[in-house]
């Protein structure tokens, strides 16, 4: 049996805020700000600047004048973070390369606890490139991911609380990694945590519907620590997925019926460059791109 330990505060002393500069970006600054507070952490925040390779289509007389602009647009932008900084411990990093690889340098190196970025909902050749790189990230950090997606209102008073948290699980070690975070920001905010399993295909080959439901609802009341109930409305809900309906459409609808502000998923790792392709239209990314709230992933084996 899977068990967590209660009483012990999630440490966050350094968290990494991930730009492009574009709207969706800016959308999750606020989260990031407000976590920082929230936990008095340092805040790093980074652009990765494209590598030579990126820019290859440009016209070589137009190379100089493109890194001139470039330049200038992140002076612009860091100006512009640094003001909304103010009074927070924290640091501007603008590293050239790969975004995935110069992230997890940047996460390694500054001891990153919890790495906060945008994401966004594009289909077509976009969502190929664009989407890719994003799971790329969420699934190589060796921290939790914070993602902001293109429905989560970016409006913050500065204050951020996790009043309704949706943990889902399919009982794998994957899932469950993410298990520790969901019941301590629980704890930290004496939240309603919903501990959500989805059954996919219930009536193919399953005789006694009644007898697995009522075991796997037994297997998900032992996930919540006997001591937990004093600060923590835990709940166990079992849903039963539409036939040939993914499990992402019922977490999406339970979370939307529940009010969450934050859902909690446990992140496969990824293996080798060309394993993200098999991935894009996987459950935790459907989630994190249509979730009306911030997401929490957690990949498996992080601490």
């Amino acid at each position: 049996m899977h068990t967590v330990e209660t009483g012990r505060r999630i440490a966050l002393n350094n968290i990494l805020f991930a730009t492009d500069f574009s709207p969706c970006s800016n959308a999750a600054l606020p989260y990031a700000l407000a976590v920082a507070r929230r936990f008095a952490a340092t805040l790093h925040a980074a652009y990765v600047k494209p590598n030579e390779a990126e820019i290859f289509f440009a016209s070589p007389e137009s190379w100089t004048r493109v890194a001139e602009d470039e330049d200038k647009s992140v002076r612009a932008y860091i100006v512009e973070l640094e003001k909304q900084f103010q009074g927070l411990p924290h640091d501007v990093l603008t590293p050239r390369g790969n975004v995935a690889d110069a992230l997890a340098q940047i996460i390694e190196e500054t001891q990153i606890d919890l790495l906060v970025l945008g994401t966004h909902g594009r289909s077509g050749v976009s969502k190929l490139f664009m989407g890719s790189i994003a799971e790329e990230i969420f699934r190589r950090a060796a921290c939790p991911v914070l993602s902001v997606g293109p429905h989560v209102s970016s409006k913050l008073d500065g204050v951020i609380q996790f009043q309704h948290i949706v943990f889902a699980t399919d009982f794998s070690e994957v899932s469950l990694a993410a298990l520790p975070y969901a019941v301590s920001l629980a704890e930290e905010d004496q939240a309603q945590l919903a501990l959500l399993h989805v059954v996919e295909q219930p009536a193919a080959g399953i005789a006694d519907l009644k007898g697995v439901k009522a075991s796997l609802m037994l297997r998900l009341g032992e996930l919540v620590p006997p001591d937990a109930q004093p600060w923590c409305r835990a709940e166990c809900l079992l849903e039963l997925s539409r036939q040939f309906a993914p499990p992402a459409e019922r977490i999406l609808e339970v979370a939307a019926e529940q009010r969450a502000d934050l859902i909690v998923l446990g992140a496969h790792h990824v293996h080798g460059p060309l394993g993200l392709v098999t991935h894009l239209a996987s459950t935790t990314a459907q989630i994190l791109t249509q979730a009306l709230c911030p997401v929490l992933t957690v990949r498996g084996g992080a601490s």
